[in-house]
Parts: structure tokens; C-alpha cells; sequence
């Protein structure tokens, strides 16, 4: 398959595909004698289970990690279970960060006039 036909079975685009081979997170794909890339079925593997990885929050470097693993016929799922653990508390962790940052933006929302005074607690609040 060519790069135009792997895009339109992924949802990637030929630049992100062209990046992932170029990064060494998907295997590189065989090249003709002409030097075109000829994708096969594992190469829609390996990319749908970038753009799934990359939709969940995994870094690149992460989706390779991934990859490898995927391609690792001796894996032990305790290793995906692991790096998904701790994705999962990193992403627990942002949200409670951005959940704090919320409530204080609603502090001080709540406490501004909004009117035409120079006024400002949320200028008081910034500049402490």
C-alpha cells in the first residue's frame, strides 16, 4: 500500500506517517526500487495504535515504547499495565492541578464588578 492509502486507513496524514517512520516509532516500511514506501497490514497496526496511544495522552516516545512492545512476542501485559498506570496518574495529577486553577479563576470571576472602575480584585489578586 502507498502513503496515500495508509493516510485514508488511519486518519493520519502523510506528514504525521512521514514523522513517525522518520522518529523511528513505527518500523520503517520496505522501500521499492524506485524508493516509494510500500505499507503493509502491520504498518496500519503499528499507526492506528500511534493515533489510539496519542489520543490518550502518550507521548511520542511513549507510542514507540508502545510499539515495541506490541511487536514483542515475549511482552507481559504487566509492562503495558504499568505505563498505562502511570499515564493514568499523570493525567489524574494535571487534573487536579487544572481543577484547582478552575476554581480559583471562579474566585476571582465572582468576585469582579465587570464595571467600568478601575477596580479591579482580579488586578489586586494578580499583583500580591
Amino acid at each position: 500500500m502507498n502513503i496515500g492509502v495508509v493516510s485514508k486507513m488511519t486518519g493520519l496524514s502523510s506528514k504525521s506517517i512521514r514523522l513517525y517512520e522518520e522518529k523511528g516509532v513505527i518500523t520503517p516500511p520496505y522501500r521499492s526500487d524506485a524508493g516509494y514506501r510500500e505499507y503493509s497490514e502491520s504498518h496500519i497496526q503499528e499507526l492506528n495504535l500511534v493515533a489510539r496511544a496519542k489520543s490518550a495522552g502518550f507521548s511520542l516516545a511513549e507510542c514507540k515504547e508502545f510499539v515495541q512492545l506490541a511487536n514483542d512476542p515475549s511482552r507481559q501485559s504487566s509492562e503495558v499495565k504499568g505505563r498505562a498506570k502511570e499515564k493514568l496518574e499523570e493525567i489524574s495529577t494535571r487534573i487536579r492541578q487544572l481543577t484547582e486553577i478552575r476554581d480559583q479563576l471562579t474566585q476571582w470571576v465572582d468576585a469582579c464588578p465587570g464595571d467600568g472602575n478601575a477596580d479591579c480584585p482580579i488586578i489586586d489578586e494578580l499583583t500580591k
